[in-house]
């Protein structure tokens, strides 16, 4: 939103310089992004008359010009052909600076001094339409009077500052000159001098010629229209003219001025009809019929739907409510009879029919704010009061005016307490009062009422941030909140992040990827084509094909990551990381599961299997899990098939058996797979189910005092069939020693000679210890025999 500066001081007599303006402005919540001066680009121009005329004695096209510039005659060598004694038109003296950085300087034409320039409208950073009078390929004469010598940017009214305010979308009621220049009084303490127009009586009854109904009144809260006739079309005042221009708006004529004009001033966009157009004499604001289509005034012709609000006539379609007007709704030179329109559109139907057709107007992005439509009609008061002042035609007395459902005044009640209390400040209820009374709030019995165009004003924290932009942020003492919780992690970050701890204790070092990745991760992992993990959530708008997808196995994420390490030369590596993977829901209206995942990834001589599966019994220790089962898996065809494993706990379940459940899969990296990312030496790695092993973590460790007894040590030199898990031999040893039994240990495994084909060696240390007492050799060897029996039911024998 630019906002000139005297424009603003119509509302509000202040005065400060623009630095001032800008600063205290922004501290007060309407942010200044930048300001600006057309007069900072042009220096030492000045207004001028032409005196005298002589051809140039040696040229056929230069004129010698005395040109008088208030404190002396200059003179000036010419080629314009549009000059003659007696015109007043700007002139750059020596030293001058114009638009683009241009520089004038005292020279000679064809032999003849020339102490200056004569300025044309282009060189003055000005167009035709900012002054119609003008002609594009001469001198700019002036059509109106000015003193000579005055600077030329006062003249021609450029010396104004148009700042650039940054507004949020919840205060619509600051796209608006009225707005600003509210916020802009309060700020600097002066009273709002509001100006409510007045419209001279007319002739006739518009409800006579014209008549509105509303059909679609749950997205046209109000429509407002008048008529004006004998319309008298040429260019606008130049007061004006320039006001537009700074605000960014180009002058085209007094009708369509006015119609720009009270939106930049009122913040409501309007419309002007050319009645000629309107068939029937009637207007119907209604939602688009199926197949229906429109030529806008760009010349596009677009096909409408029926979620779109149009507004029609008897025939059809003239304008896209709040968008922009039909081929027919503009205003012409042989225009006599015009429609001002003032509504109150929907503004998310605005912004849904704006995006549909992709065309963004000034209009419909005013109205996607939402605008207050106890502003419609003063909007149309105003265009009409301009109209007379302009003499642009003939008012007909009344308007049309279809508001349905007013807007009712909303009331908070005033809580002075609760807003000190949420600021942490101690202001006296009148302080607060001073404050919010400049600001269109009114107070009366512990009641405020909130002016129609703040609805974004709705409980005490509106009316605490309202009283706190003006008392200064930077003024409120920095305090502890009242009664804030003081934060703590919960018990699932404080588990993971204990297993980070622990992870990174055993060298590994935490990395972090993306949740989505390429379709072609799968075939990079060798994933089997019938796998649901291939069914993952498609994203709608990727960046590319390669984050296309949501991830359901963290897998390639990982491999991508060793695969970095591997090619930048690093020898070894051990990284993990806490992975989320999206399963698709059943149901596709659901949202994806999100699995939480802790991923190793491991290469280089420290890492293979056995250093792996120790990592990850570390880990489970951390958990504080002690019962698991290890099992081979060698079905996979990411993994090695003969270097794989899969560990699974047992689930408890409220009032049912324990249910059986995967919390890791670890091994090496099938060859395959390795060489699909470019990978030359073995990596290992594991998918640990984060969500099971927080479901089955042990409670808080509790200290256990020193033994009091001797332990009783038994070694054991098994033979059991290759296939046999080592695994399954020590659970089955744990089981039937009993609780005896400290640790048990395998220090041995051996196949080759003097052991059968098809057969291994395995040897195991148990350390035996009694809690009550201490353990005879019977006991001991009472424990031995019952481990042995049961190894035997699995064919495993002592080595003889």
């Amino acid at each position: 939103m630019k906002m000139p500066l005297k424009w603003a001081q119509d509302y509000a007599k202040f005065t400060c310089t623009p630095a001032e303006f800008a600063d205290k402005m922004t501290m007060s919540g309407s942010k200044v992004e930048t300001y600006e001066s057309e007069a900072d680009t042009i220096k030492n121009v000045v207004i001028g008359q032409i005196k005298t005329l002589e051809k140039h004695p040696d040229s056929d096209h230069l004129w010698i010009c005395a040109v008088d510039v208030g404190s002396e005659v200059i003179q000036i060598v010419t080629g314009a052909q549009n000059l003659k004694v007696g015109d007043v038109c700007p002139v750059a003296l020596h030293g001058a600076k114009l638009p683009g950085g241009k520089e004038i300087k005292r020279g000679k034409l064809r032999g003849v001094e020339s102490n200056g320039m004569l300025c044309g409208i282009d060189e003055l950073g000005l167009t035709l339409h900012d002054f119609p009078n003008a002609i594009e390929d001469g001198i700019f004469v002036l059509d109106f009077e000015a003193p000579l010598g005055a600077d030329a940017t006062e003249a021609l009214g450029m010396n104004d500052i148009a700042f650039e305010f940054e507004i949020t979308p919840n205060r619509p009621d600051c796209l608006s000159v009225r707005g600003l220049a509210r916020e802009a009084a309060a700020t600097f303490g002066v009273p709002f001098e509001d100006h409510v127009p007045k419209v001279p009586a007319g002739k006739g009854d518009v409800h006579s010629l014209l008549k509105v109904k509303v059909e679609a009144s749950d997205i046209c809260s109000r429509y407002s229209a008048a008529i004006v006739e004998n319309v008298r079309i040429k260019p606008s005042p130049q007061w004006m003219r320039e006001r537009l221009r700074l605000s960014g708006v180009r002058p085209i004529n007094n009708i369509v001025d006015i119609t720009n004009y009270v939106m930049l001033e009122y913040g409501h966009p309007m419309h002007a009809f050319d009645f000629a157009y309107v068939n029937g004499g009637s207007i119907t604001v209604r939602r688009a019929k199926a197949g229906e289509e429109i030529v806008t005034l760009d010349g596009t012709q677009r096909a409408l739907t029926p979620d779109m609000m149009v507004i029609a006539d008897e025939k059809g379609p003239v304008a896209i409510a709040g968008v922009m007007g039909g081929e027919y709704s503009g205003v012409y030179d042989t225009t006599n009879r015009i429609v001002f329109e003032a509504a109150c559109f929907d503004g998310p139907s605005v912004r849904a029919t704006s995006k549909k057709l992709g065309l963004r107007t000034e209009s419909s992005g005013r109205f996607e704010k939402g605008l207050n439509p106890e502003n419609a009609a003063p909007a149309l008061h105003r265009a009409l009061e301009l109209v007379a002042l302009l003499d642009a035609g003939d008012i007909v007395a009344g308007i049309v005016d279809d508001y349905p459902a007013p807007r009712l005044p909303r009331e908070i009640p005033f809580n002075p307490g609760a807003i000190n209390r949420l600021l942490g400040i101690e202001l006296t209820e009148q302080q607060m009062v001073d404050i919010l009374l400049p600001l269109g709030f009114g107070i009366q019995g512990g009641t405020i009422t909130v002016p129609s165009s703040r609805y974004d004003v709705a409980r005490d924290c509106d009316i605490a941030e309202e009283v706190a932009r003006f008392v200064g942020y930077n003024k409120i003492p920095s305090t502890v909140m009242v009664g804030a919780a003081t934060a703590r992690p919960t018990a699932r970050q404080t588990f993971t992040r204990t297993l980070c701890t622990a992870l990174t204790g055993y060298g590994f070092w935490e990395s972090e990827t993306f949740s989505f990745y390429s379709p072609k991760s799968f075939d990079m992992i060798n994933l089997p084509q019938n796998s649901p993990l291939r069914g993952a959530v498609k994203i709608l708008n990727p960046l590319g094909e390669d984050t296309s997808i949501m991830r359901t196995t963290a897998l390639p994420s990982m491999l991508e990551v060793v695969a970095r390490n591997w090619a930048s030369r690093n020898e070894e590596a051990a990284l993990f990381e806490q992975a989320t993977e999206y399963l698709p829901a059943e149901n596709s209206d659901n949202l994806p599961q999100e699995n939480q995942k802790i991923v190793l990834a491991a290469y280089g001589a420290n890492w293979g299997y056995s250093a792996l599966k120790g990592t990850v019994e570390g880990l489970l220790h951390t958990a504080g899990i002690a019962g698991f089962e290890v099992e081979a898996n060698t079905e996979g065809t990411t993994y090695h098939p003969g270097r794989c494993a899969n560990i699974y706990v047992q689930v408890p379940v409220a009032n049912a058996p324990p249910v059986r459940a995967l919390v890791a899969t670890l091994g090496e990296i099938h060859p395959a797979v390795t060489a699909n990312y470019g990978i030359k030496p073995r990596v290992v790695a594991a998918d640990i189910s984060l969500d099971v092993l927080f479901a089955v973590r042990g409670g808080t460790p509790e200290f256990t005092p020193l033994p009091k007894f001797p332990a009783t040590t038994r070694d054991l030199a098994l033979v059991a069939n290759l296939e046999v898990p080592a695994a399954t031999i020590a659970g089955r040893i744990q089981a039937a020693a009993g609780k005896n039994l400290e640790s048990l240990t395998l220090f041995d495994v051996y196949t080759g000679e003097k052991i059968a084909s098809g057969k291994k060696s395995l040897a195991y240390s148990l350390v035996l210890r009694g809690k009550n007492a201490t353990l005879t050799d019977q006991d001991a060897d009472h424990a031995v025999a019952k481990v042995l029996k049961s190894l035997a039911e699995i064919g495993v024998e002592l080595r003889s």
